[in-house]
């Protein structure tokens, strides 16, 4: 509410206090000027009956001359419907926090009145994704908002003094605690069951009592009740623990939660141990800051561990801060903003902010700045002559393939190794105009029984995997195909087996496959595993394409030239929904994950993710090549690479990289799956009926692509869009891309 007051006059209607029966019913306004925020308390006698008629009385008061521009109506609770249905309304939001009917004394008709809400509502916000995988056949225009954070409040924790909170100070530790409302939903003979565990820990709670009897709290010495606190007090409390708890019980009451507390905490700077509430699973099981367990003895043994964190080096903030760093109100409040505006637009509300407001406006808005959308950006403003904005809200070009000097004045690559290689001499053509080349073959060694063996499987690796002497081509051929087990090919196990046998699976694709994809082999389809070749004869170069180059300056200083150019403009740290609201784009170039635009509408389409460790060693060389893979499961990373190869640089130090898959965080790989296909093909269908939006890209066509291949992709979507133009009467593209690849 505080960041909505920036734009609109924010008035909160409380529910009621009850006064004396001789009192007359009013209003109680306190108007916060910090925030901007205007709160209005009813005051009710005691008894009063036709509340809701007392209700709307004092409501039309406050909104005054009905002839003043409708309100937002913004409902938290189905319960303040009645009494408000009356009232005219520009946008009606319905913002569902928790499935209330759940809850402890809900009232018996909260389903009905909710039903009525939800046909009123021309937008519906809920608190997670469970509770709109609940909701989300009940309105057309249903978002998620899981949990966000104000990081720069909590984050005061991390550097307060533990005993900055007095009536905490005297309480020994280790502390455990817990901050919020003290309901149904806590497991409180966990609760007991930890205090009794462990008696020489203290578990702090912070937070009212609400719907439960007191006297259902369990009573130990170890555990402590401090009562409510302000939320400018929370990290004040929190800093003066070691490890922060979410005991919720799994009941019915926290099925659709997703607590603010996850994120809050971890700001902070504080382990979280929970039990597995949904969303929490969900969004932040990969974050080894955060502990989940479903039994008390898993949750105690999760406290040991986040204990154990807590007193050790302080490495995982860095993976915390790094999940938390695109997370805020502000971000939350912008995609709702945006919700909003078009919700008001698409039903003609003139008077609407987003309508009076005047959008600058642009030929083309393309989203995201890396291989897809800085070509097509460069190809629209110089071959057709188009006013262009590019966003991206990384805060650099380049997409995944960024590269930087690192503090030792390395080049290095900050999301892992990019290697260029292409069959396409046009391709090849296009990018030389932004950039030299340094000429580079790719080897790759594989870690296995001590020493390192090429990658791709060829003879060389053959011989020394097995002690053998294989003189030809012939005899390699002849000894895969005694070990082969030919089978249908319906998985990558299948492709791998069948080509080599099990031996060399289980030595070289298994464990690999197993940690990049977090699945096994024989559940993926087989096309990720065909993408790597086996040889029979010595070429141990990892490609064979006709091109094999790396970009003489680097990949961010070709990205920074091409989209160098009077019709570009380039905005970082910018999200769509942050920029949508303030311009008006003849045509979007999506280049983003396709279900994200469309709300995540059908569900979230999988991807694994990537987690990286760069390091820089005093050494001149750690590796004979690039990049050597790890394929044993018992090795966390998959892959390490030293990027002096790659580059050419010369240099008494070397820097490195670690490359941990993981499920949550920055969508890089599709998860090739039947079921995961199906569903891309139910976002495709409705991509194609949104007109003035071409969706391009590994992220907005669902498809696992190599650089050139996103290159000539760009270069196929932009002659089609010129194509058009030309049709049209508008420009014809120049005569220099017209033998661009596909």
């Amino acid at each position: 509410m505080t960041r909505l007051a920036r734009t609109y006059q924010v008035v909160y209607f409380e529910e009621p206090v009850w006064v004396s029966r001789e009192a007359a019913p009013g209003l109680n306004y306190h108007h916060c000027a910090a925030s901007g925020v205007t709160v209005v308390t009813p005051r009710l006698p005691e008894g009063a009956a036709q509340v809701d008629v007392l209700l709307r009385e004092l409501l039309d008061g406050l909104l005054g001359d009905p002839a003043r521009r409708p309100p937002v109506l913004w409902y938290y609770t189905p319960m303040m419907l009645d009494f408000s249905r009356h009232v005219p309304a520009s946008l009606v939001v319905y913002d569902c926090m928790d499935e209330l009917s759940n809850f402890r004394f809900a009232a018996s008709d909260l389903g009905q009145r909710e039903s009525d809400l939800l046909r009123r509502a021309d937008v519906v916000f809920t608190g997670g994704y469970s509770l709109y995988e609940a909701k989300r056949d009940r309105h057309v225009n249903i978002h998620p908002f899981p949990s966000s954070v104000d990081k720069a409040h909590f984050a005061q924790a991390r550097d307060l003094s533990g005993e900055a909170a007095e009536d905490q100070r005297g309480i020994p530790g280790p502390r455990l605690g817990y901050f919020g409302v003290i309901d149904e939903r806590l497991d409180l003979a966990l609760l007991a069951a930890l205090a009794d565990a462990r008696p020489d820990w203290s578990i702090i709670m912070v937070g009212p009592v609400v719907k439960i009897d007191p006297a259902e709290l369990p009573q130990r010495p170890n555990i402590h009740y401090l009562g409510g606190k302000s939320y400018e007090a929370l990290p004040e409390y929190l800093a003066g623990w070691d490890v922060a708890l979410m005991p919720f019980a799994m009941n019915e009451a926290t099925r659709f939660i997703s607590p603010t507390k996850t994120p809050e905490y971890l700001a902070g700077g504080k382990p979280v141990v929970s039990t597995p509430v949904f969303d929490v699973v969900r969004r932040y099981t990969d974050l080894p800051a955060v502990h989940i367990a479903a039994d008390t003895g898993g949750f105690i043994a999760a406290c040991d561990a986040a204990l154990a964190m807590a007193g050790g080096p302080g490495d995982w903030l860095k993976t915390v801060d790094e999940d938390l760093a695109h997370v805020s109100w502000d971000a939350t409040v912008n995609d709702m903003s945006r919700l909003m505006d078009e919700a008001a637009l698409s039903q003609g509300d003139s008077g609407h902010p987003a309508a009076r407001q005047g959008r600058r406006k642009v030929d083309y808005l393309v989203v995201g700045a890396g291989f897809a959308g800085s070509v097509l950006a460069e190809r629209l403003a110089a071959g057709l002559g188009r006013k262009v904005m590019v966003i991206d809200k990384r805060p650099h070009v380049g997409g995944n393939a960024y590269d930087r000097k690192d503090a030792a004045g390395l080049l290095i690559h900050q999301y892992g190794p990019h290697i260029f290689h292409t069959n396409s001499a046009d391709i090849v053509q296009y990018l030389s105009r932004f950039t030299e080349w340094r000429p580079y073959e790719h080897r790759v060694l594989a870690a296995c029984d001590g020493t390192l063996v090429p990658i791709p499987i060829n003879r060389t690796t053959l011989n020394a995997v097995y002690g053998l002497d294989l003189a030809d081509d012939a005899a390699a051929a002849a000894f895969l195909a005694a070990r082969a087990e030919p089978r249908l090919l319906r998985t990558s196990e299948d492709v791998v087996i069948a080509s080599v046998g099990r031996d060399l699976y289980e030595r070289f694709f298994r464990g690999y496959t197993r940690k990049q994809w977090g699945m096994d082999p024989s559940e993926l389809d087989k096309s990720v595993t065909a993408r790597v070749p086996t040889r029979t004869n010595t070429d141990d170069r990892y490609f064979t394409d006709a091109f094999q180059q790396m970009p003489a300056e680097g990949y961010t200083r070709m990205f920074e030239r091409m989209l160098d150019h009077e019709n570009i403009e380039v905005r970082l740290g910018t999200s769509y929904a942050e920029i949508i609201g303030e311009v008006e784009a003849g045509h979007v170039i999506y280049t983003g994950p396709i279900d994200e635009f469309f709300d995540f509408r059908f569900g979230k389409l999988p991807y694994r993710s990537l987690r990286f460790r760069h390091e820089t060693l005093d050494q001149e060389w750690l590796q004979p090549v690039a990049v050597v893979n790890y394929p044993d499961e018992a090795v966390a990373h998959t892959r390490v690479t030293e990027y002096k190869h790659l580059t050419g640089q010369t240099h008494p130090r070397t820097s490195i990289t670690y490359e941990y898959p993981a499920d949550a965080g920055d969508p890089y790989y599709p998860i090739p799956r039947p079921e995961n296909q199906a569903l891309f093909k139910r976002y495709e269908a409705l991509a194609a009926a949104t007109p003035g939006v071409t969706f391009v890209g590994r992220l907005g066509t669902y498809k696992y692509y190599n650089m050139d291949q996103v290159v000539g992709q760009a270069l196929a979507t932009f002659r089609r869009i010129a194509a058009r133009t030309a049709s049209a009467g508008g420009p014809a593209p120049g005569d220099e891309m017209a033998a661009a690849a596909e």
